[in-house]
């Protein structure tokens, strides 16, 4: 990734237009550094909330040729309406034939809407924050281990799921980990929220290829959010 300033919400356009200067600059001097074919170089799109400077920043970028583009800047605490918007106003101007990465957004109903915005790549570090608090990802929602009427649940985390934990043991298993602060409870929770998220995009990619992925994404808030 190339250097770049992420800018806090809220903020001044003044002080954006400046960050995004230095954002370019620093992308230039890492390009010409650092370019070679031992590994990608991305580029990083900034301009908050701002399509001009989201625009001028993107073609900027590809202008310096990146194997790639980030999209940043986003889910710094601004609402989700605007996080969508801000990924709309960076993709637009990005080549369709190279990769978009969204920095940092790793919320289910985040990868979806955005994967329909044109974002292919995310990174996040939710599957095991929340894993580090008790909490697991399913397909019907998002739950807390702790609660106590895990107490005696030996079922697996989730039916459908398989990953290490779902297979191995069981919810009342991990409820006693997580509540004894034993750290193998954390792994375990860990290792099933990243596969769940890697079975999400497993199931969008399907979705895409069955020209279905605005169904899809209806569907899964509807089962999600239930709960």
């Amino acid at each position: 990734m190339s250097f770049d300033e992420c800018v806090g919400f809220p903020h001044t356009r003044e002080y954006v237009e400046e960050s995004v200067e230095r954002t370019l600059r620093w992308a230039k001097r890492g390009k010409d550094v650092f370019a070679n074919d031992r590994q990608s170089l991305f580029g990083i799109v900034q301009g908050a909330e701002f399509e001009d400077l989201r625009k001028h920043c993107a073609e900027e970028l590809v202008k310096m040729d990146f194997d790639g583009y980030s999209i940043g800047g986003t889910a710094v605490g601004e609402a989700k309406d605007l996080q969508y918007l801000q990924v709309e106003y960076s993709c637009k101007y990005l080549p369709k034939d190279k990769v978009r990465y969204l920095m940092g957004v790793g919320d289910p109903i985040d990868i979806i809407e955005n994967v329909i915005r044109g974002v292919d790549i995310f990174d996040c570090v939710a599957p095991t924050r929340l894993a580090r608090h008790g909490h697991y990802m399913t397909m019907d929602g998002k739950f807390n281990i702790k609660n106590a009427r895990f107490k005696e649940d030996f079922t697996p985390i989730e039916e459908e799921c398989d990953c290490y934990a779902c297979k191995h043991y069981t919810k009342a298993y991990i409820h006693h980990l997580i509540r004894a602060e034993e750290t193998f409870g954390q792994r375990l929770l860990s290792i099933h929220n990243i596969r769940f998220l890697i079975r999400l995009t497993e199931d969008i990619r399907k979705a895409i290829q069955e020209d279905r992925l605005l169904e899809y994404r209806d569907a899964f808030k509807d089962r999600y959010y239930k709960n």
